[in-house]
């Protein structure tokens, strides 16, 4: 195994665990993946039955870009859920990331017809960046990879109406930003439609300004780099045995 390979299934083995800690998870199904640097069509996706609590490293499953495995663990994948990943991964460069779920608030924003309300600071930092793809049915038909491609187009995020949330990005730091703020986006939203009050959306000229300013400052590497060693630093000391 090279050092690029492992040094990617570490930081893919901690995106799973990070979603398990800020319940993210949905039991043993979604995936996060990730291509395998210099290994053209290979990407590591997590063992089908095992909670995202419980990966690791080590236990993650190399596969081609249909979801067949690649190597000779012992862990099964399920293929069936690839199938939006590979889309993205096969169209989209610097998609060398994905991440799906089905939370409760991305679920619940999703089956909205307006999707994404500009209701605060954290859901403007999307405003033009999100995509949507309508509900097909549960993504076993291969076909609809093409449809998903499309709909998505350049975006980082996507909203899969009807059934959850997708992010990607050329790094694990990249990615998990995105899905870390479009799932609290998505949480803030619920809760002030819970409030049944008269809502004071943010206006498009305001939205876009701002989007701006995310993408001019606090987008920057740097950052992103500084978030993400935090996040590592919590799970060494909480859970250490996501580097095994």
């Amino acid at each position: 195994m090279t050092d690029p390979e492992w040094q990617t299934r570490i930081e893919l083995a901690a995106c799973y665990r990070l979603a398990a800690h800020y319940r993210f998870t949905d039991l043993i199904y979604t995936h996060i993946t990730a291509r395998v640097p210099g290994q053209e069509g290979a990407f590591l996706i997590n063992p089908y039955g095992l909670a995202w609590e419980e990966i690791t490293a080590s236990s993650l499953v190399k596969i081609d870009v249909e979801g067949n495995k690649l190597d000779d663990g012992p862990h099964g994948v399920n293929p069936a859920g690839f199938t939006i990943h590979s889309a993205i991964h096969r169209a989209n460069h610097d998609a060398a990331w994905i991440m799906h779920t089905h939370s409760r608030a991305g679920v619940a924003v999703s089956a909205m017809e307006e999707g994404l309300l500009p209701l605060n600071q954290i859901a403007l930092q999307f405003h033009g960046r999100t995509a949507y793809h309508d509900y097909e049915g549960i993504a076993l038909d291969l076909s609809e990879r093409d449809r998903i491609v499309a709909s998505m187009g350049d975006r980082p995020v996507l909203i899969l109406r009807n059934h959850g949330l997708l992010a990607t990005g050329d790094s694990a730091a990249r990615m998990f930003n995105n899905m870390f703020y479009l799932e609290r986006a998505c949480e803030i939203q619920v809760a002030t439609l819970s409030m049944g009050r008269p809502l004071r959306m943010v206006d498009d000229a305001t939205a876009a300004h701002v989007a701006a300013q995310y993408q001019g400052n606090m987008g920057e590497d740097d950052d992103l780099a500084l978030e993400w060693a935090a996040h590592l630093r919590m799970l060494d000391r909480t859970a250490p045995d996501f580097r095994d």
